[in-house]
């Protein structure tokens, strides 16, 4: 399956399994930090059961740690890491930084949180698992906002994976290793 590396990226359309995967090839360490990056909306009631099924699946003994913080995470000694996802991360962070909204200077800093985080995952000394989506092989987003997550995220997982020990893609619970 995996030989352990110490940065391995997953990843995989919706559904795709890609979390299931990333959970296994952690499963005999004897601590993670499971690092949630999505923004918790108490008024979405899916989003809700879908954390309590990624919980219930776990181990006991893994931490969560909810953070968007990445960097920070990536940068600290610790136990092994499970970032998911890397998606939701972006999302948080071009958000953040006025994307969406064509702030003045919000691609500068969109940039500074990006270069920061992919310099902890090629730096860091932890073992580290992340999943992210795989966008770039469906139809072209319809929507300006739509193509430029596509674009962004594109870019962060070829920059992820460049410094990667271990790439999988995972479709319809059958994973892959590229790398």
């Amino acid at each position: 399956m995996s030989d352990g590396g110490r940065r391995v990226l997953v990843l995989g359309g919706a559904r795709s399994g890609k979390s299931v995967h990333a959970e296994l090839l952690l499963r005999d360490e004897p601590a993670v930090d499971y690092v949630a990056t999505a923004v918790r909306d108490p008024a979405d009631d899916e989003w809700a059961e879908r954390i309590i099924r990624h919980r219930q699946r776990r181990p006991a003994g893994w931490n969560t740690v909810e953070t968007t913080d990445l960097a920070t995470v990536l940068a600290a000694d610790g136990t092994a890491v499970l970032v998911d996802s890397v998606t939701a991360w972006l999302s948080v962070v071009m958000e953040r930084a006025g994307v969406w909204t064509g702030e003045a200077g919000a691609q500068d800093l969109l940039s500074v949180e990006i270069d920061r985080a992919v310099g902890a995952w090629a730096a860091t000394e932890r073992r580290v698992v992340a999943v992210t989506d795989e966008v770039g092989s469906g139809i072209v987003p319809d929507s300006p906002s739509g193509r430029l997550f596509r674009d962004a995220l594109g870019l962060l997982n070829q920059r992820l994976a460049a410094s990667a020990d271990e790439v999988w893609l995972v479709t319809a619970g059958i994973a892959q290793r590229l790398r």
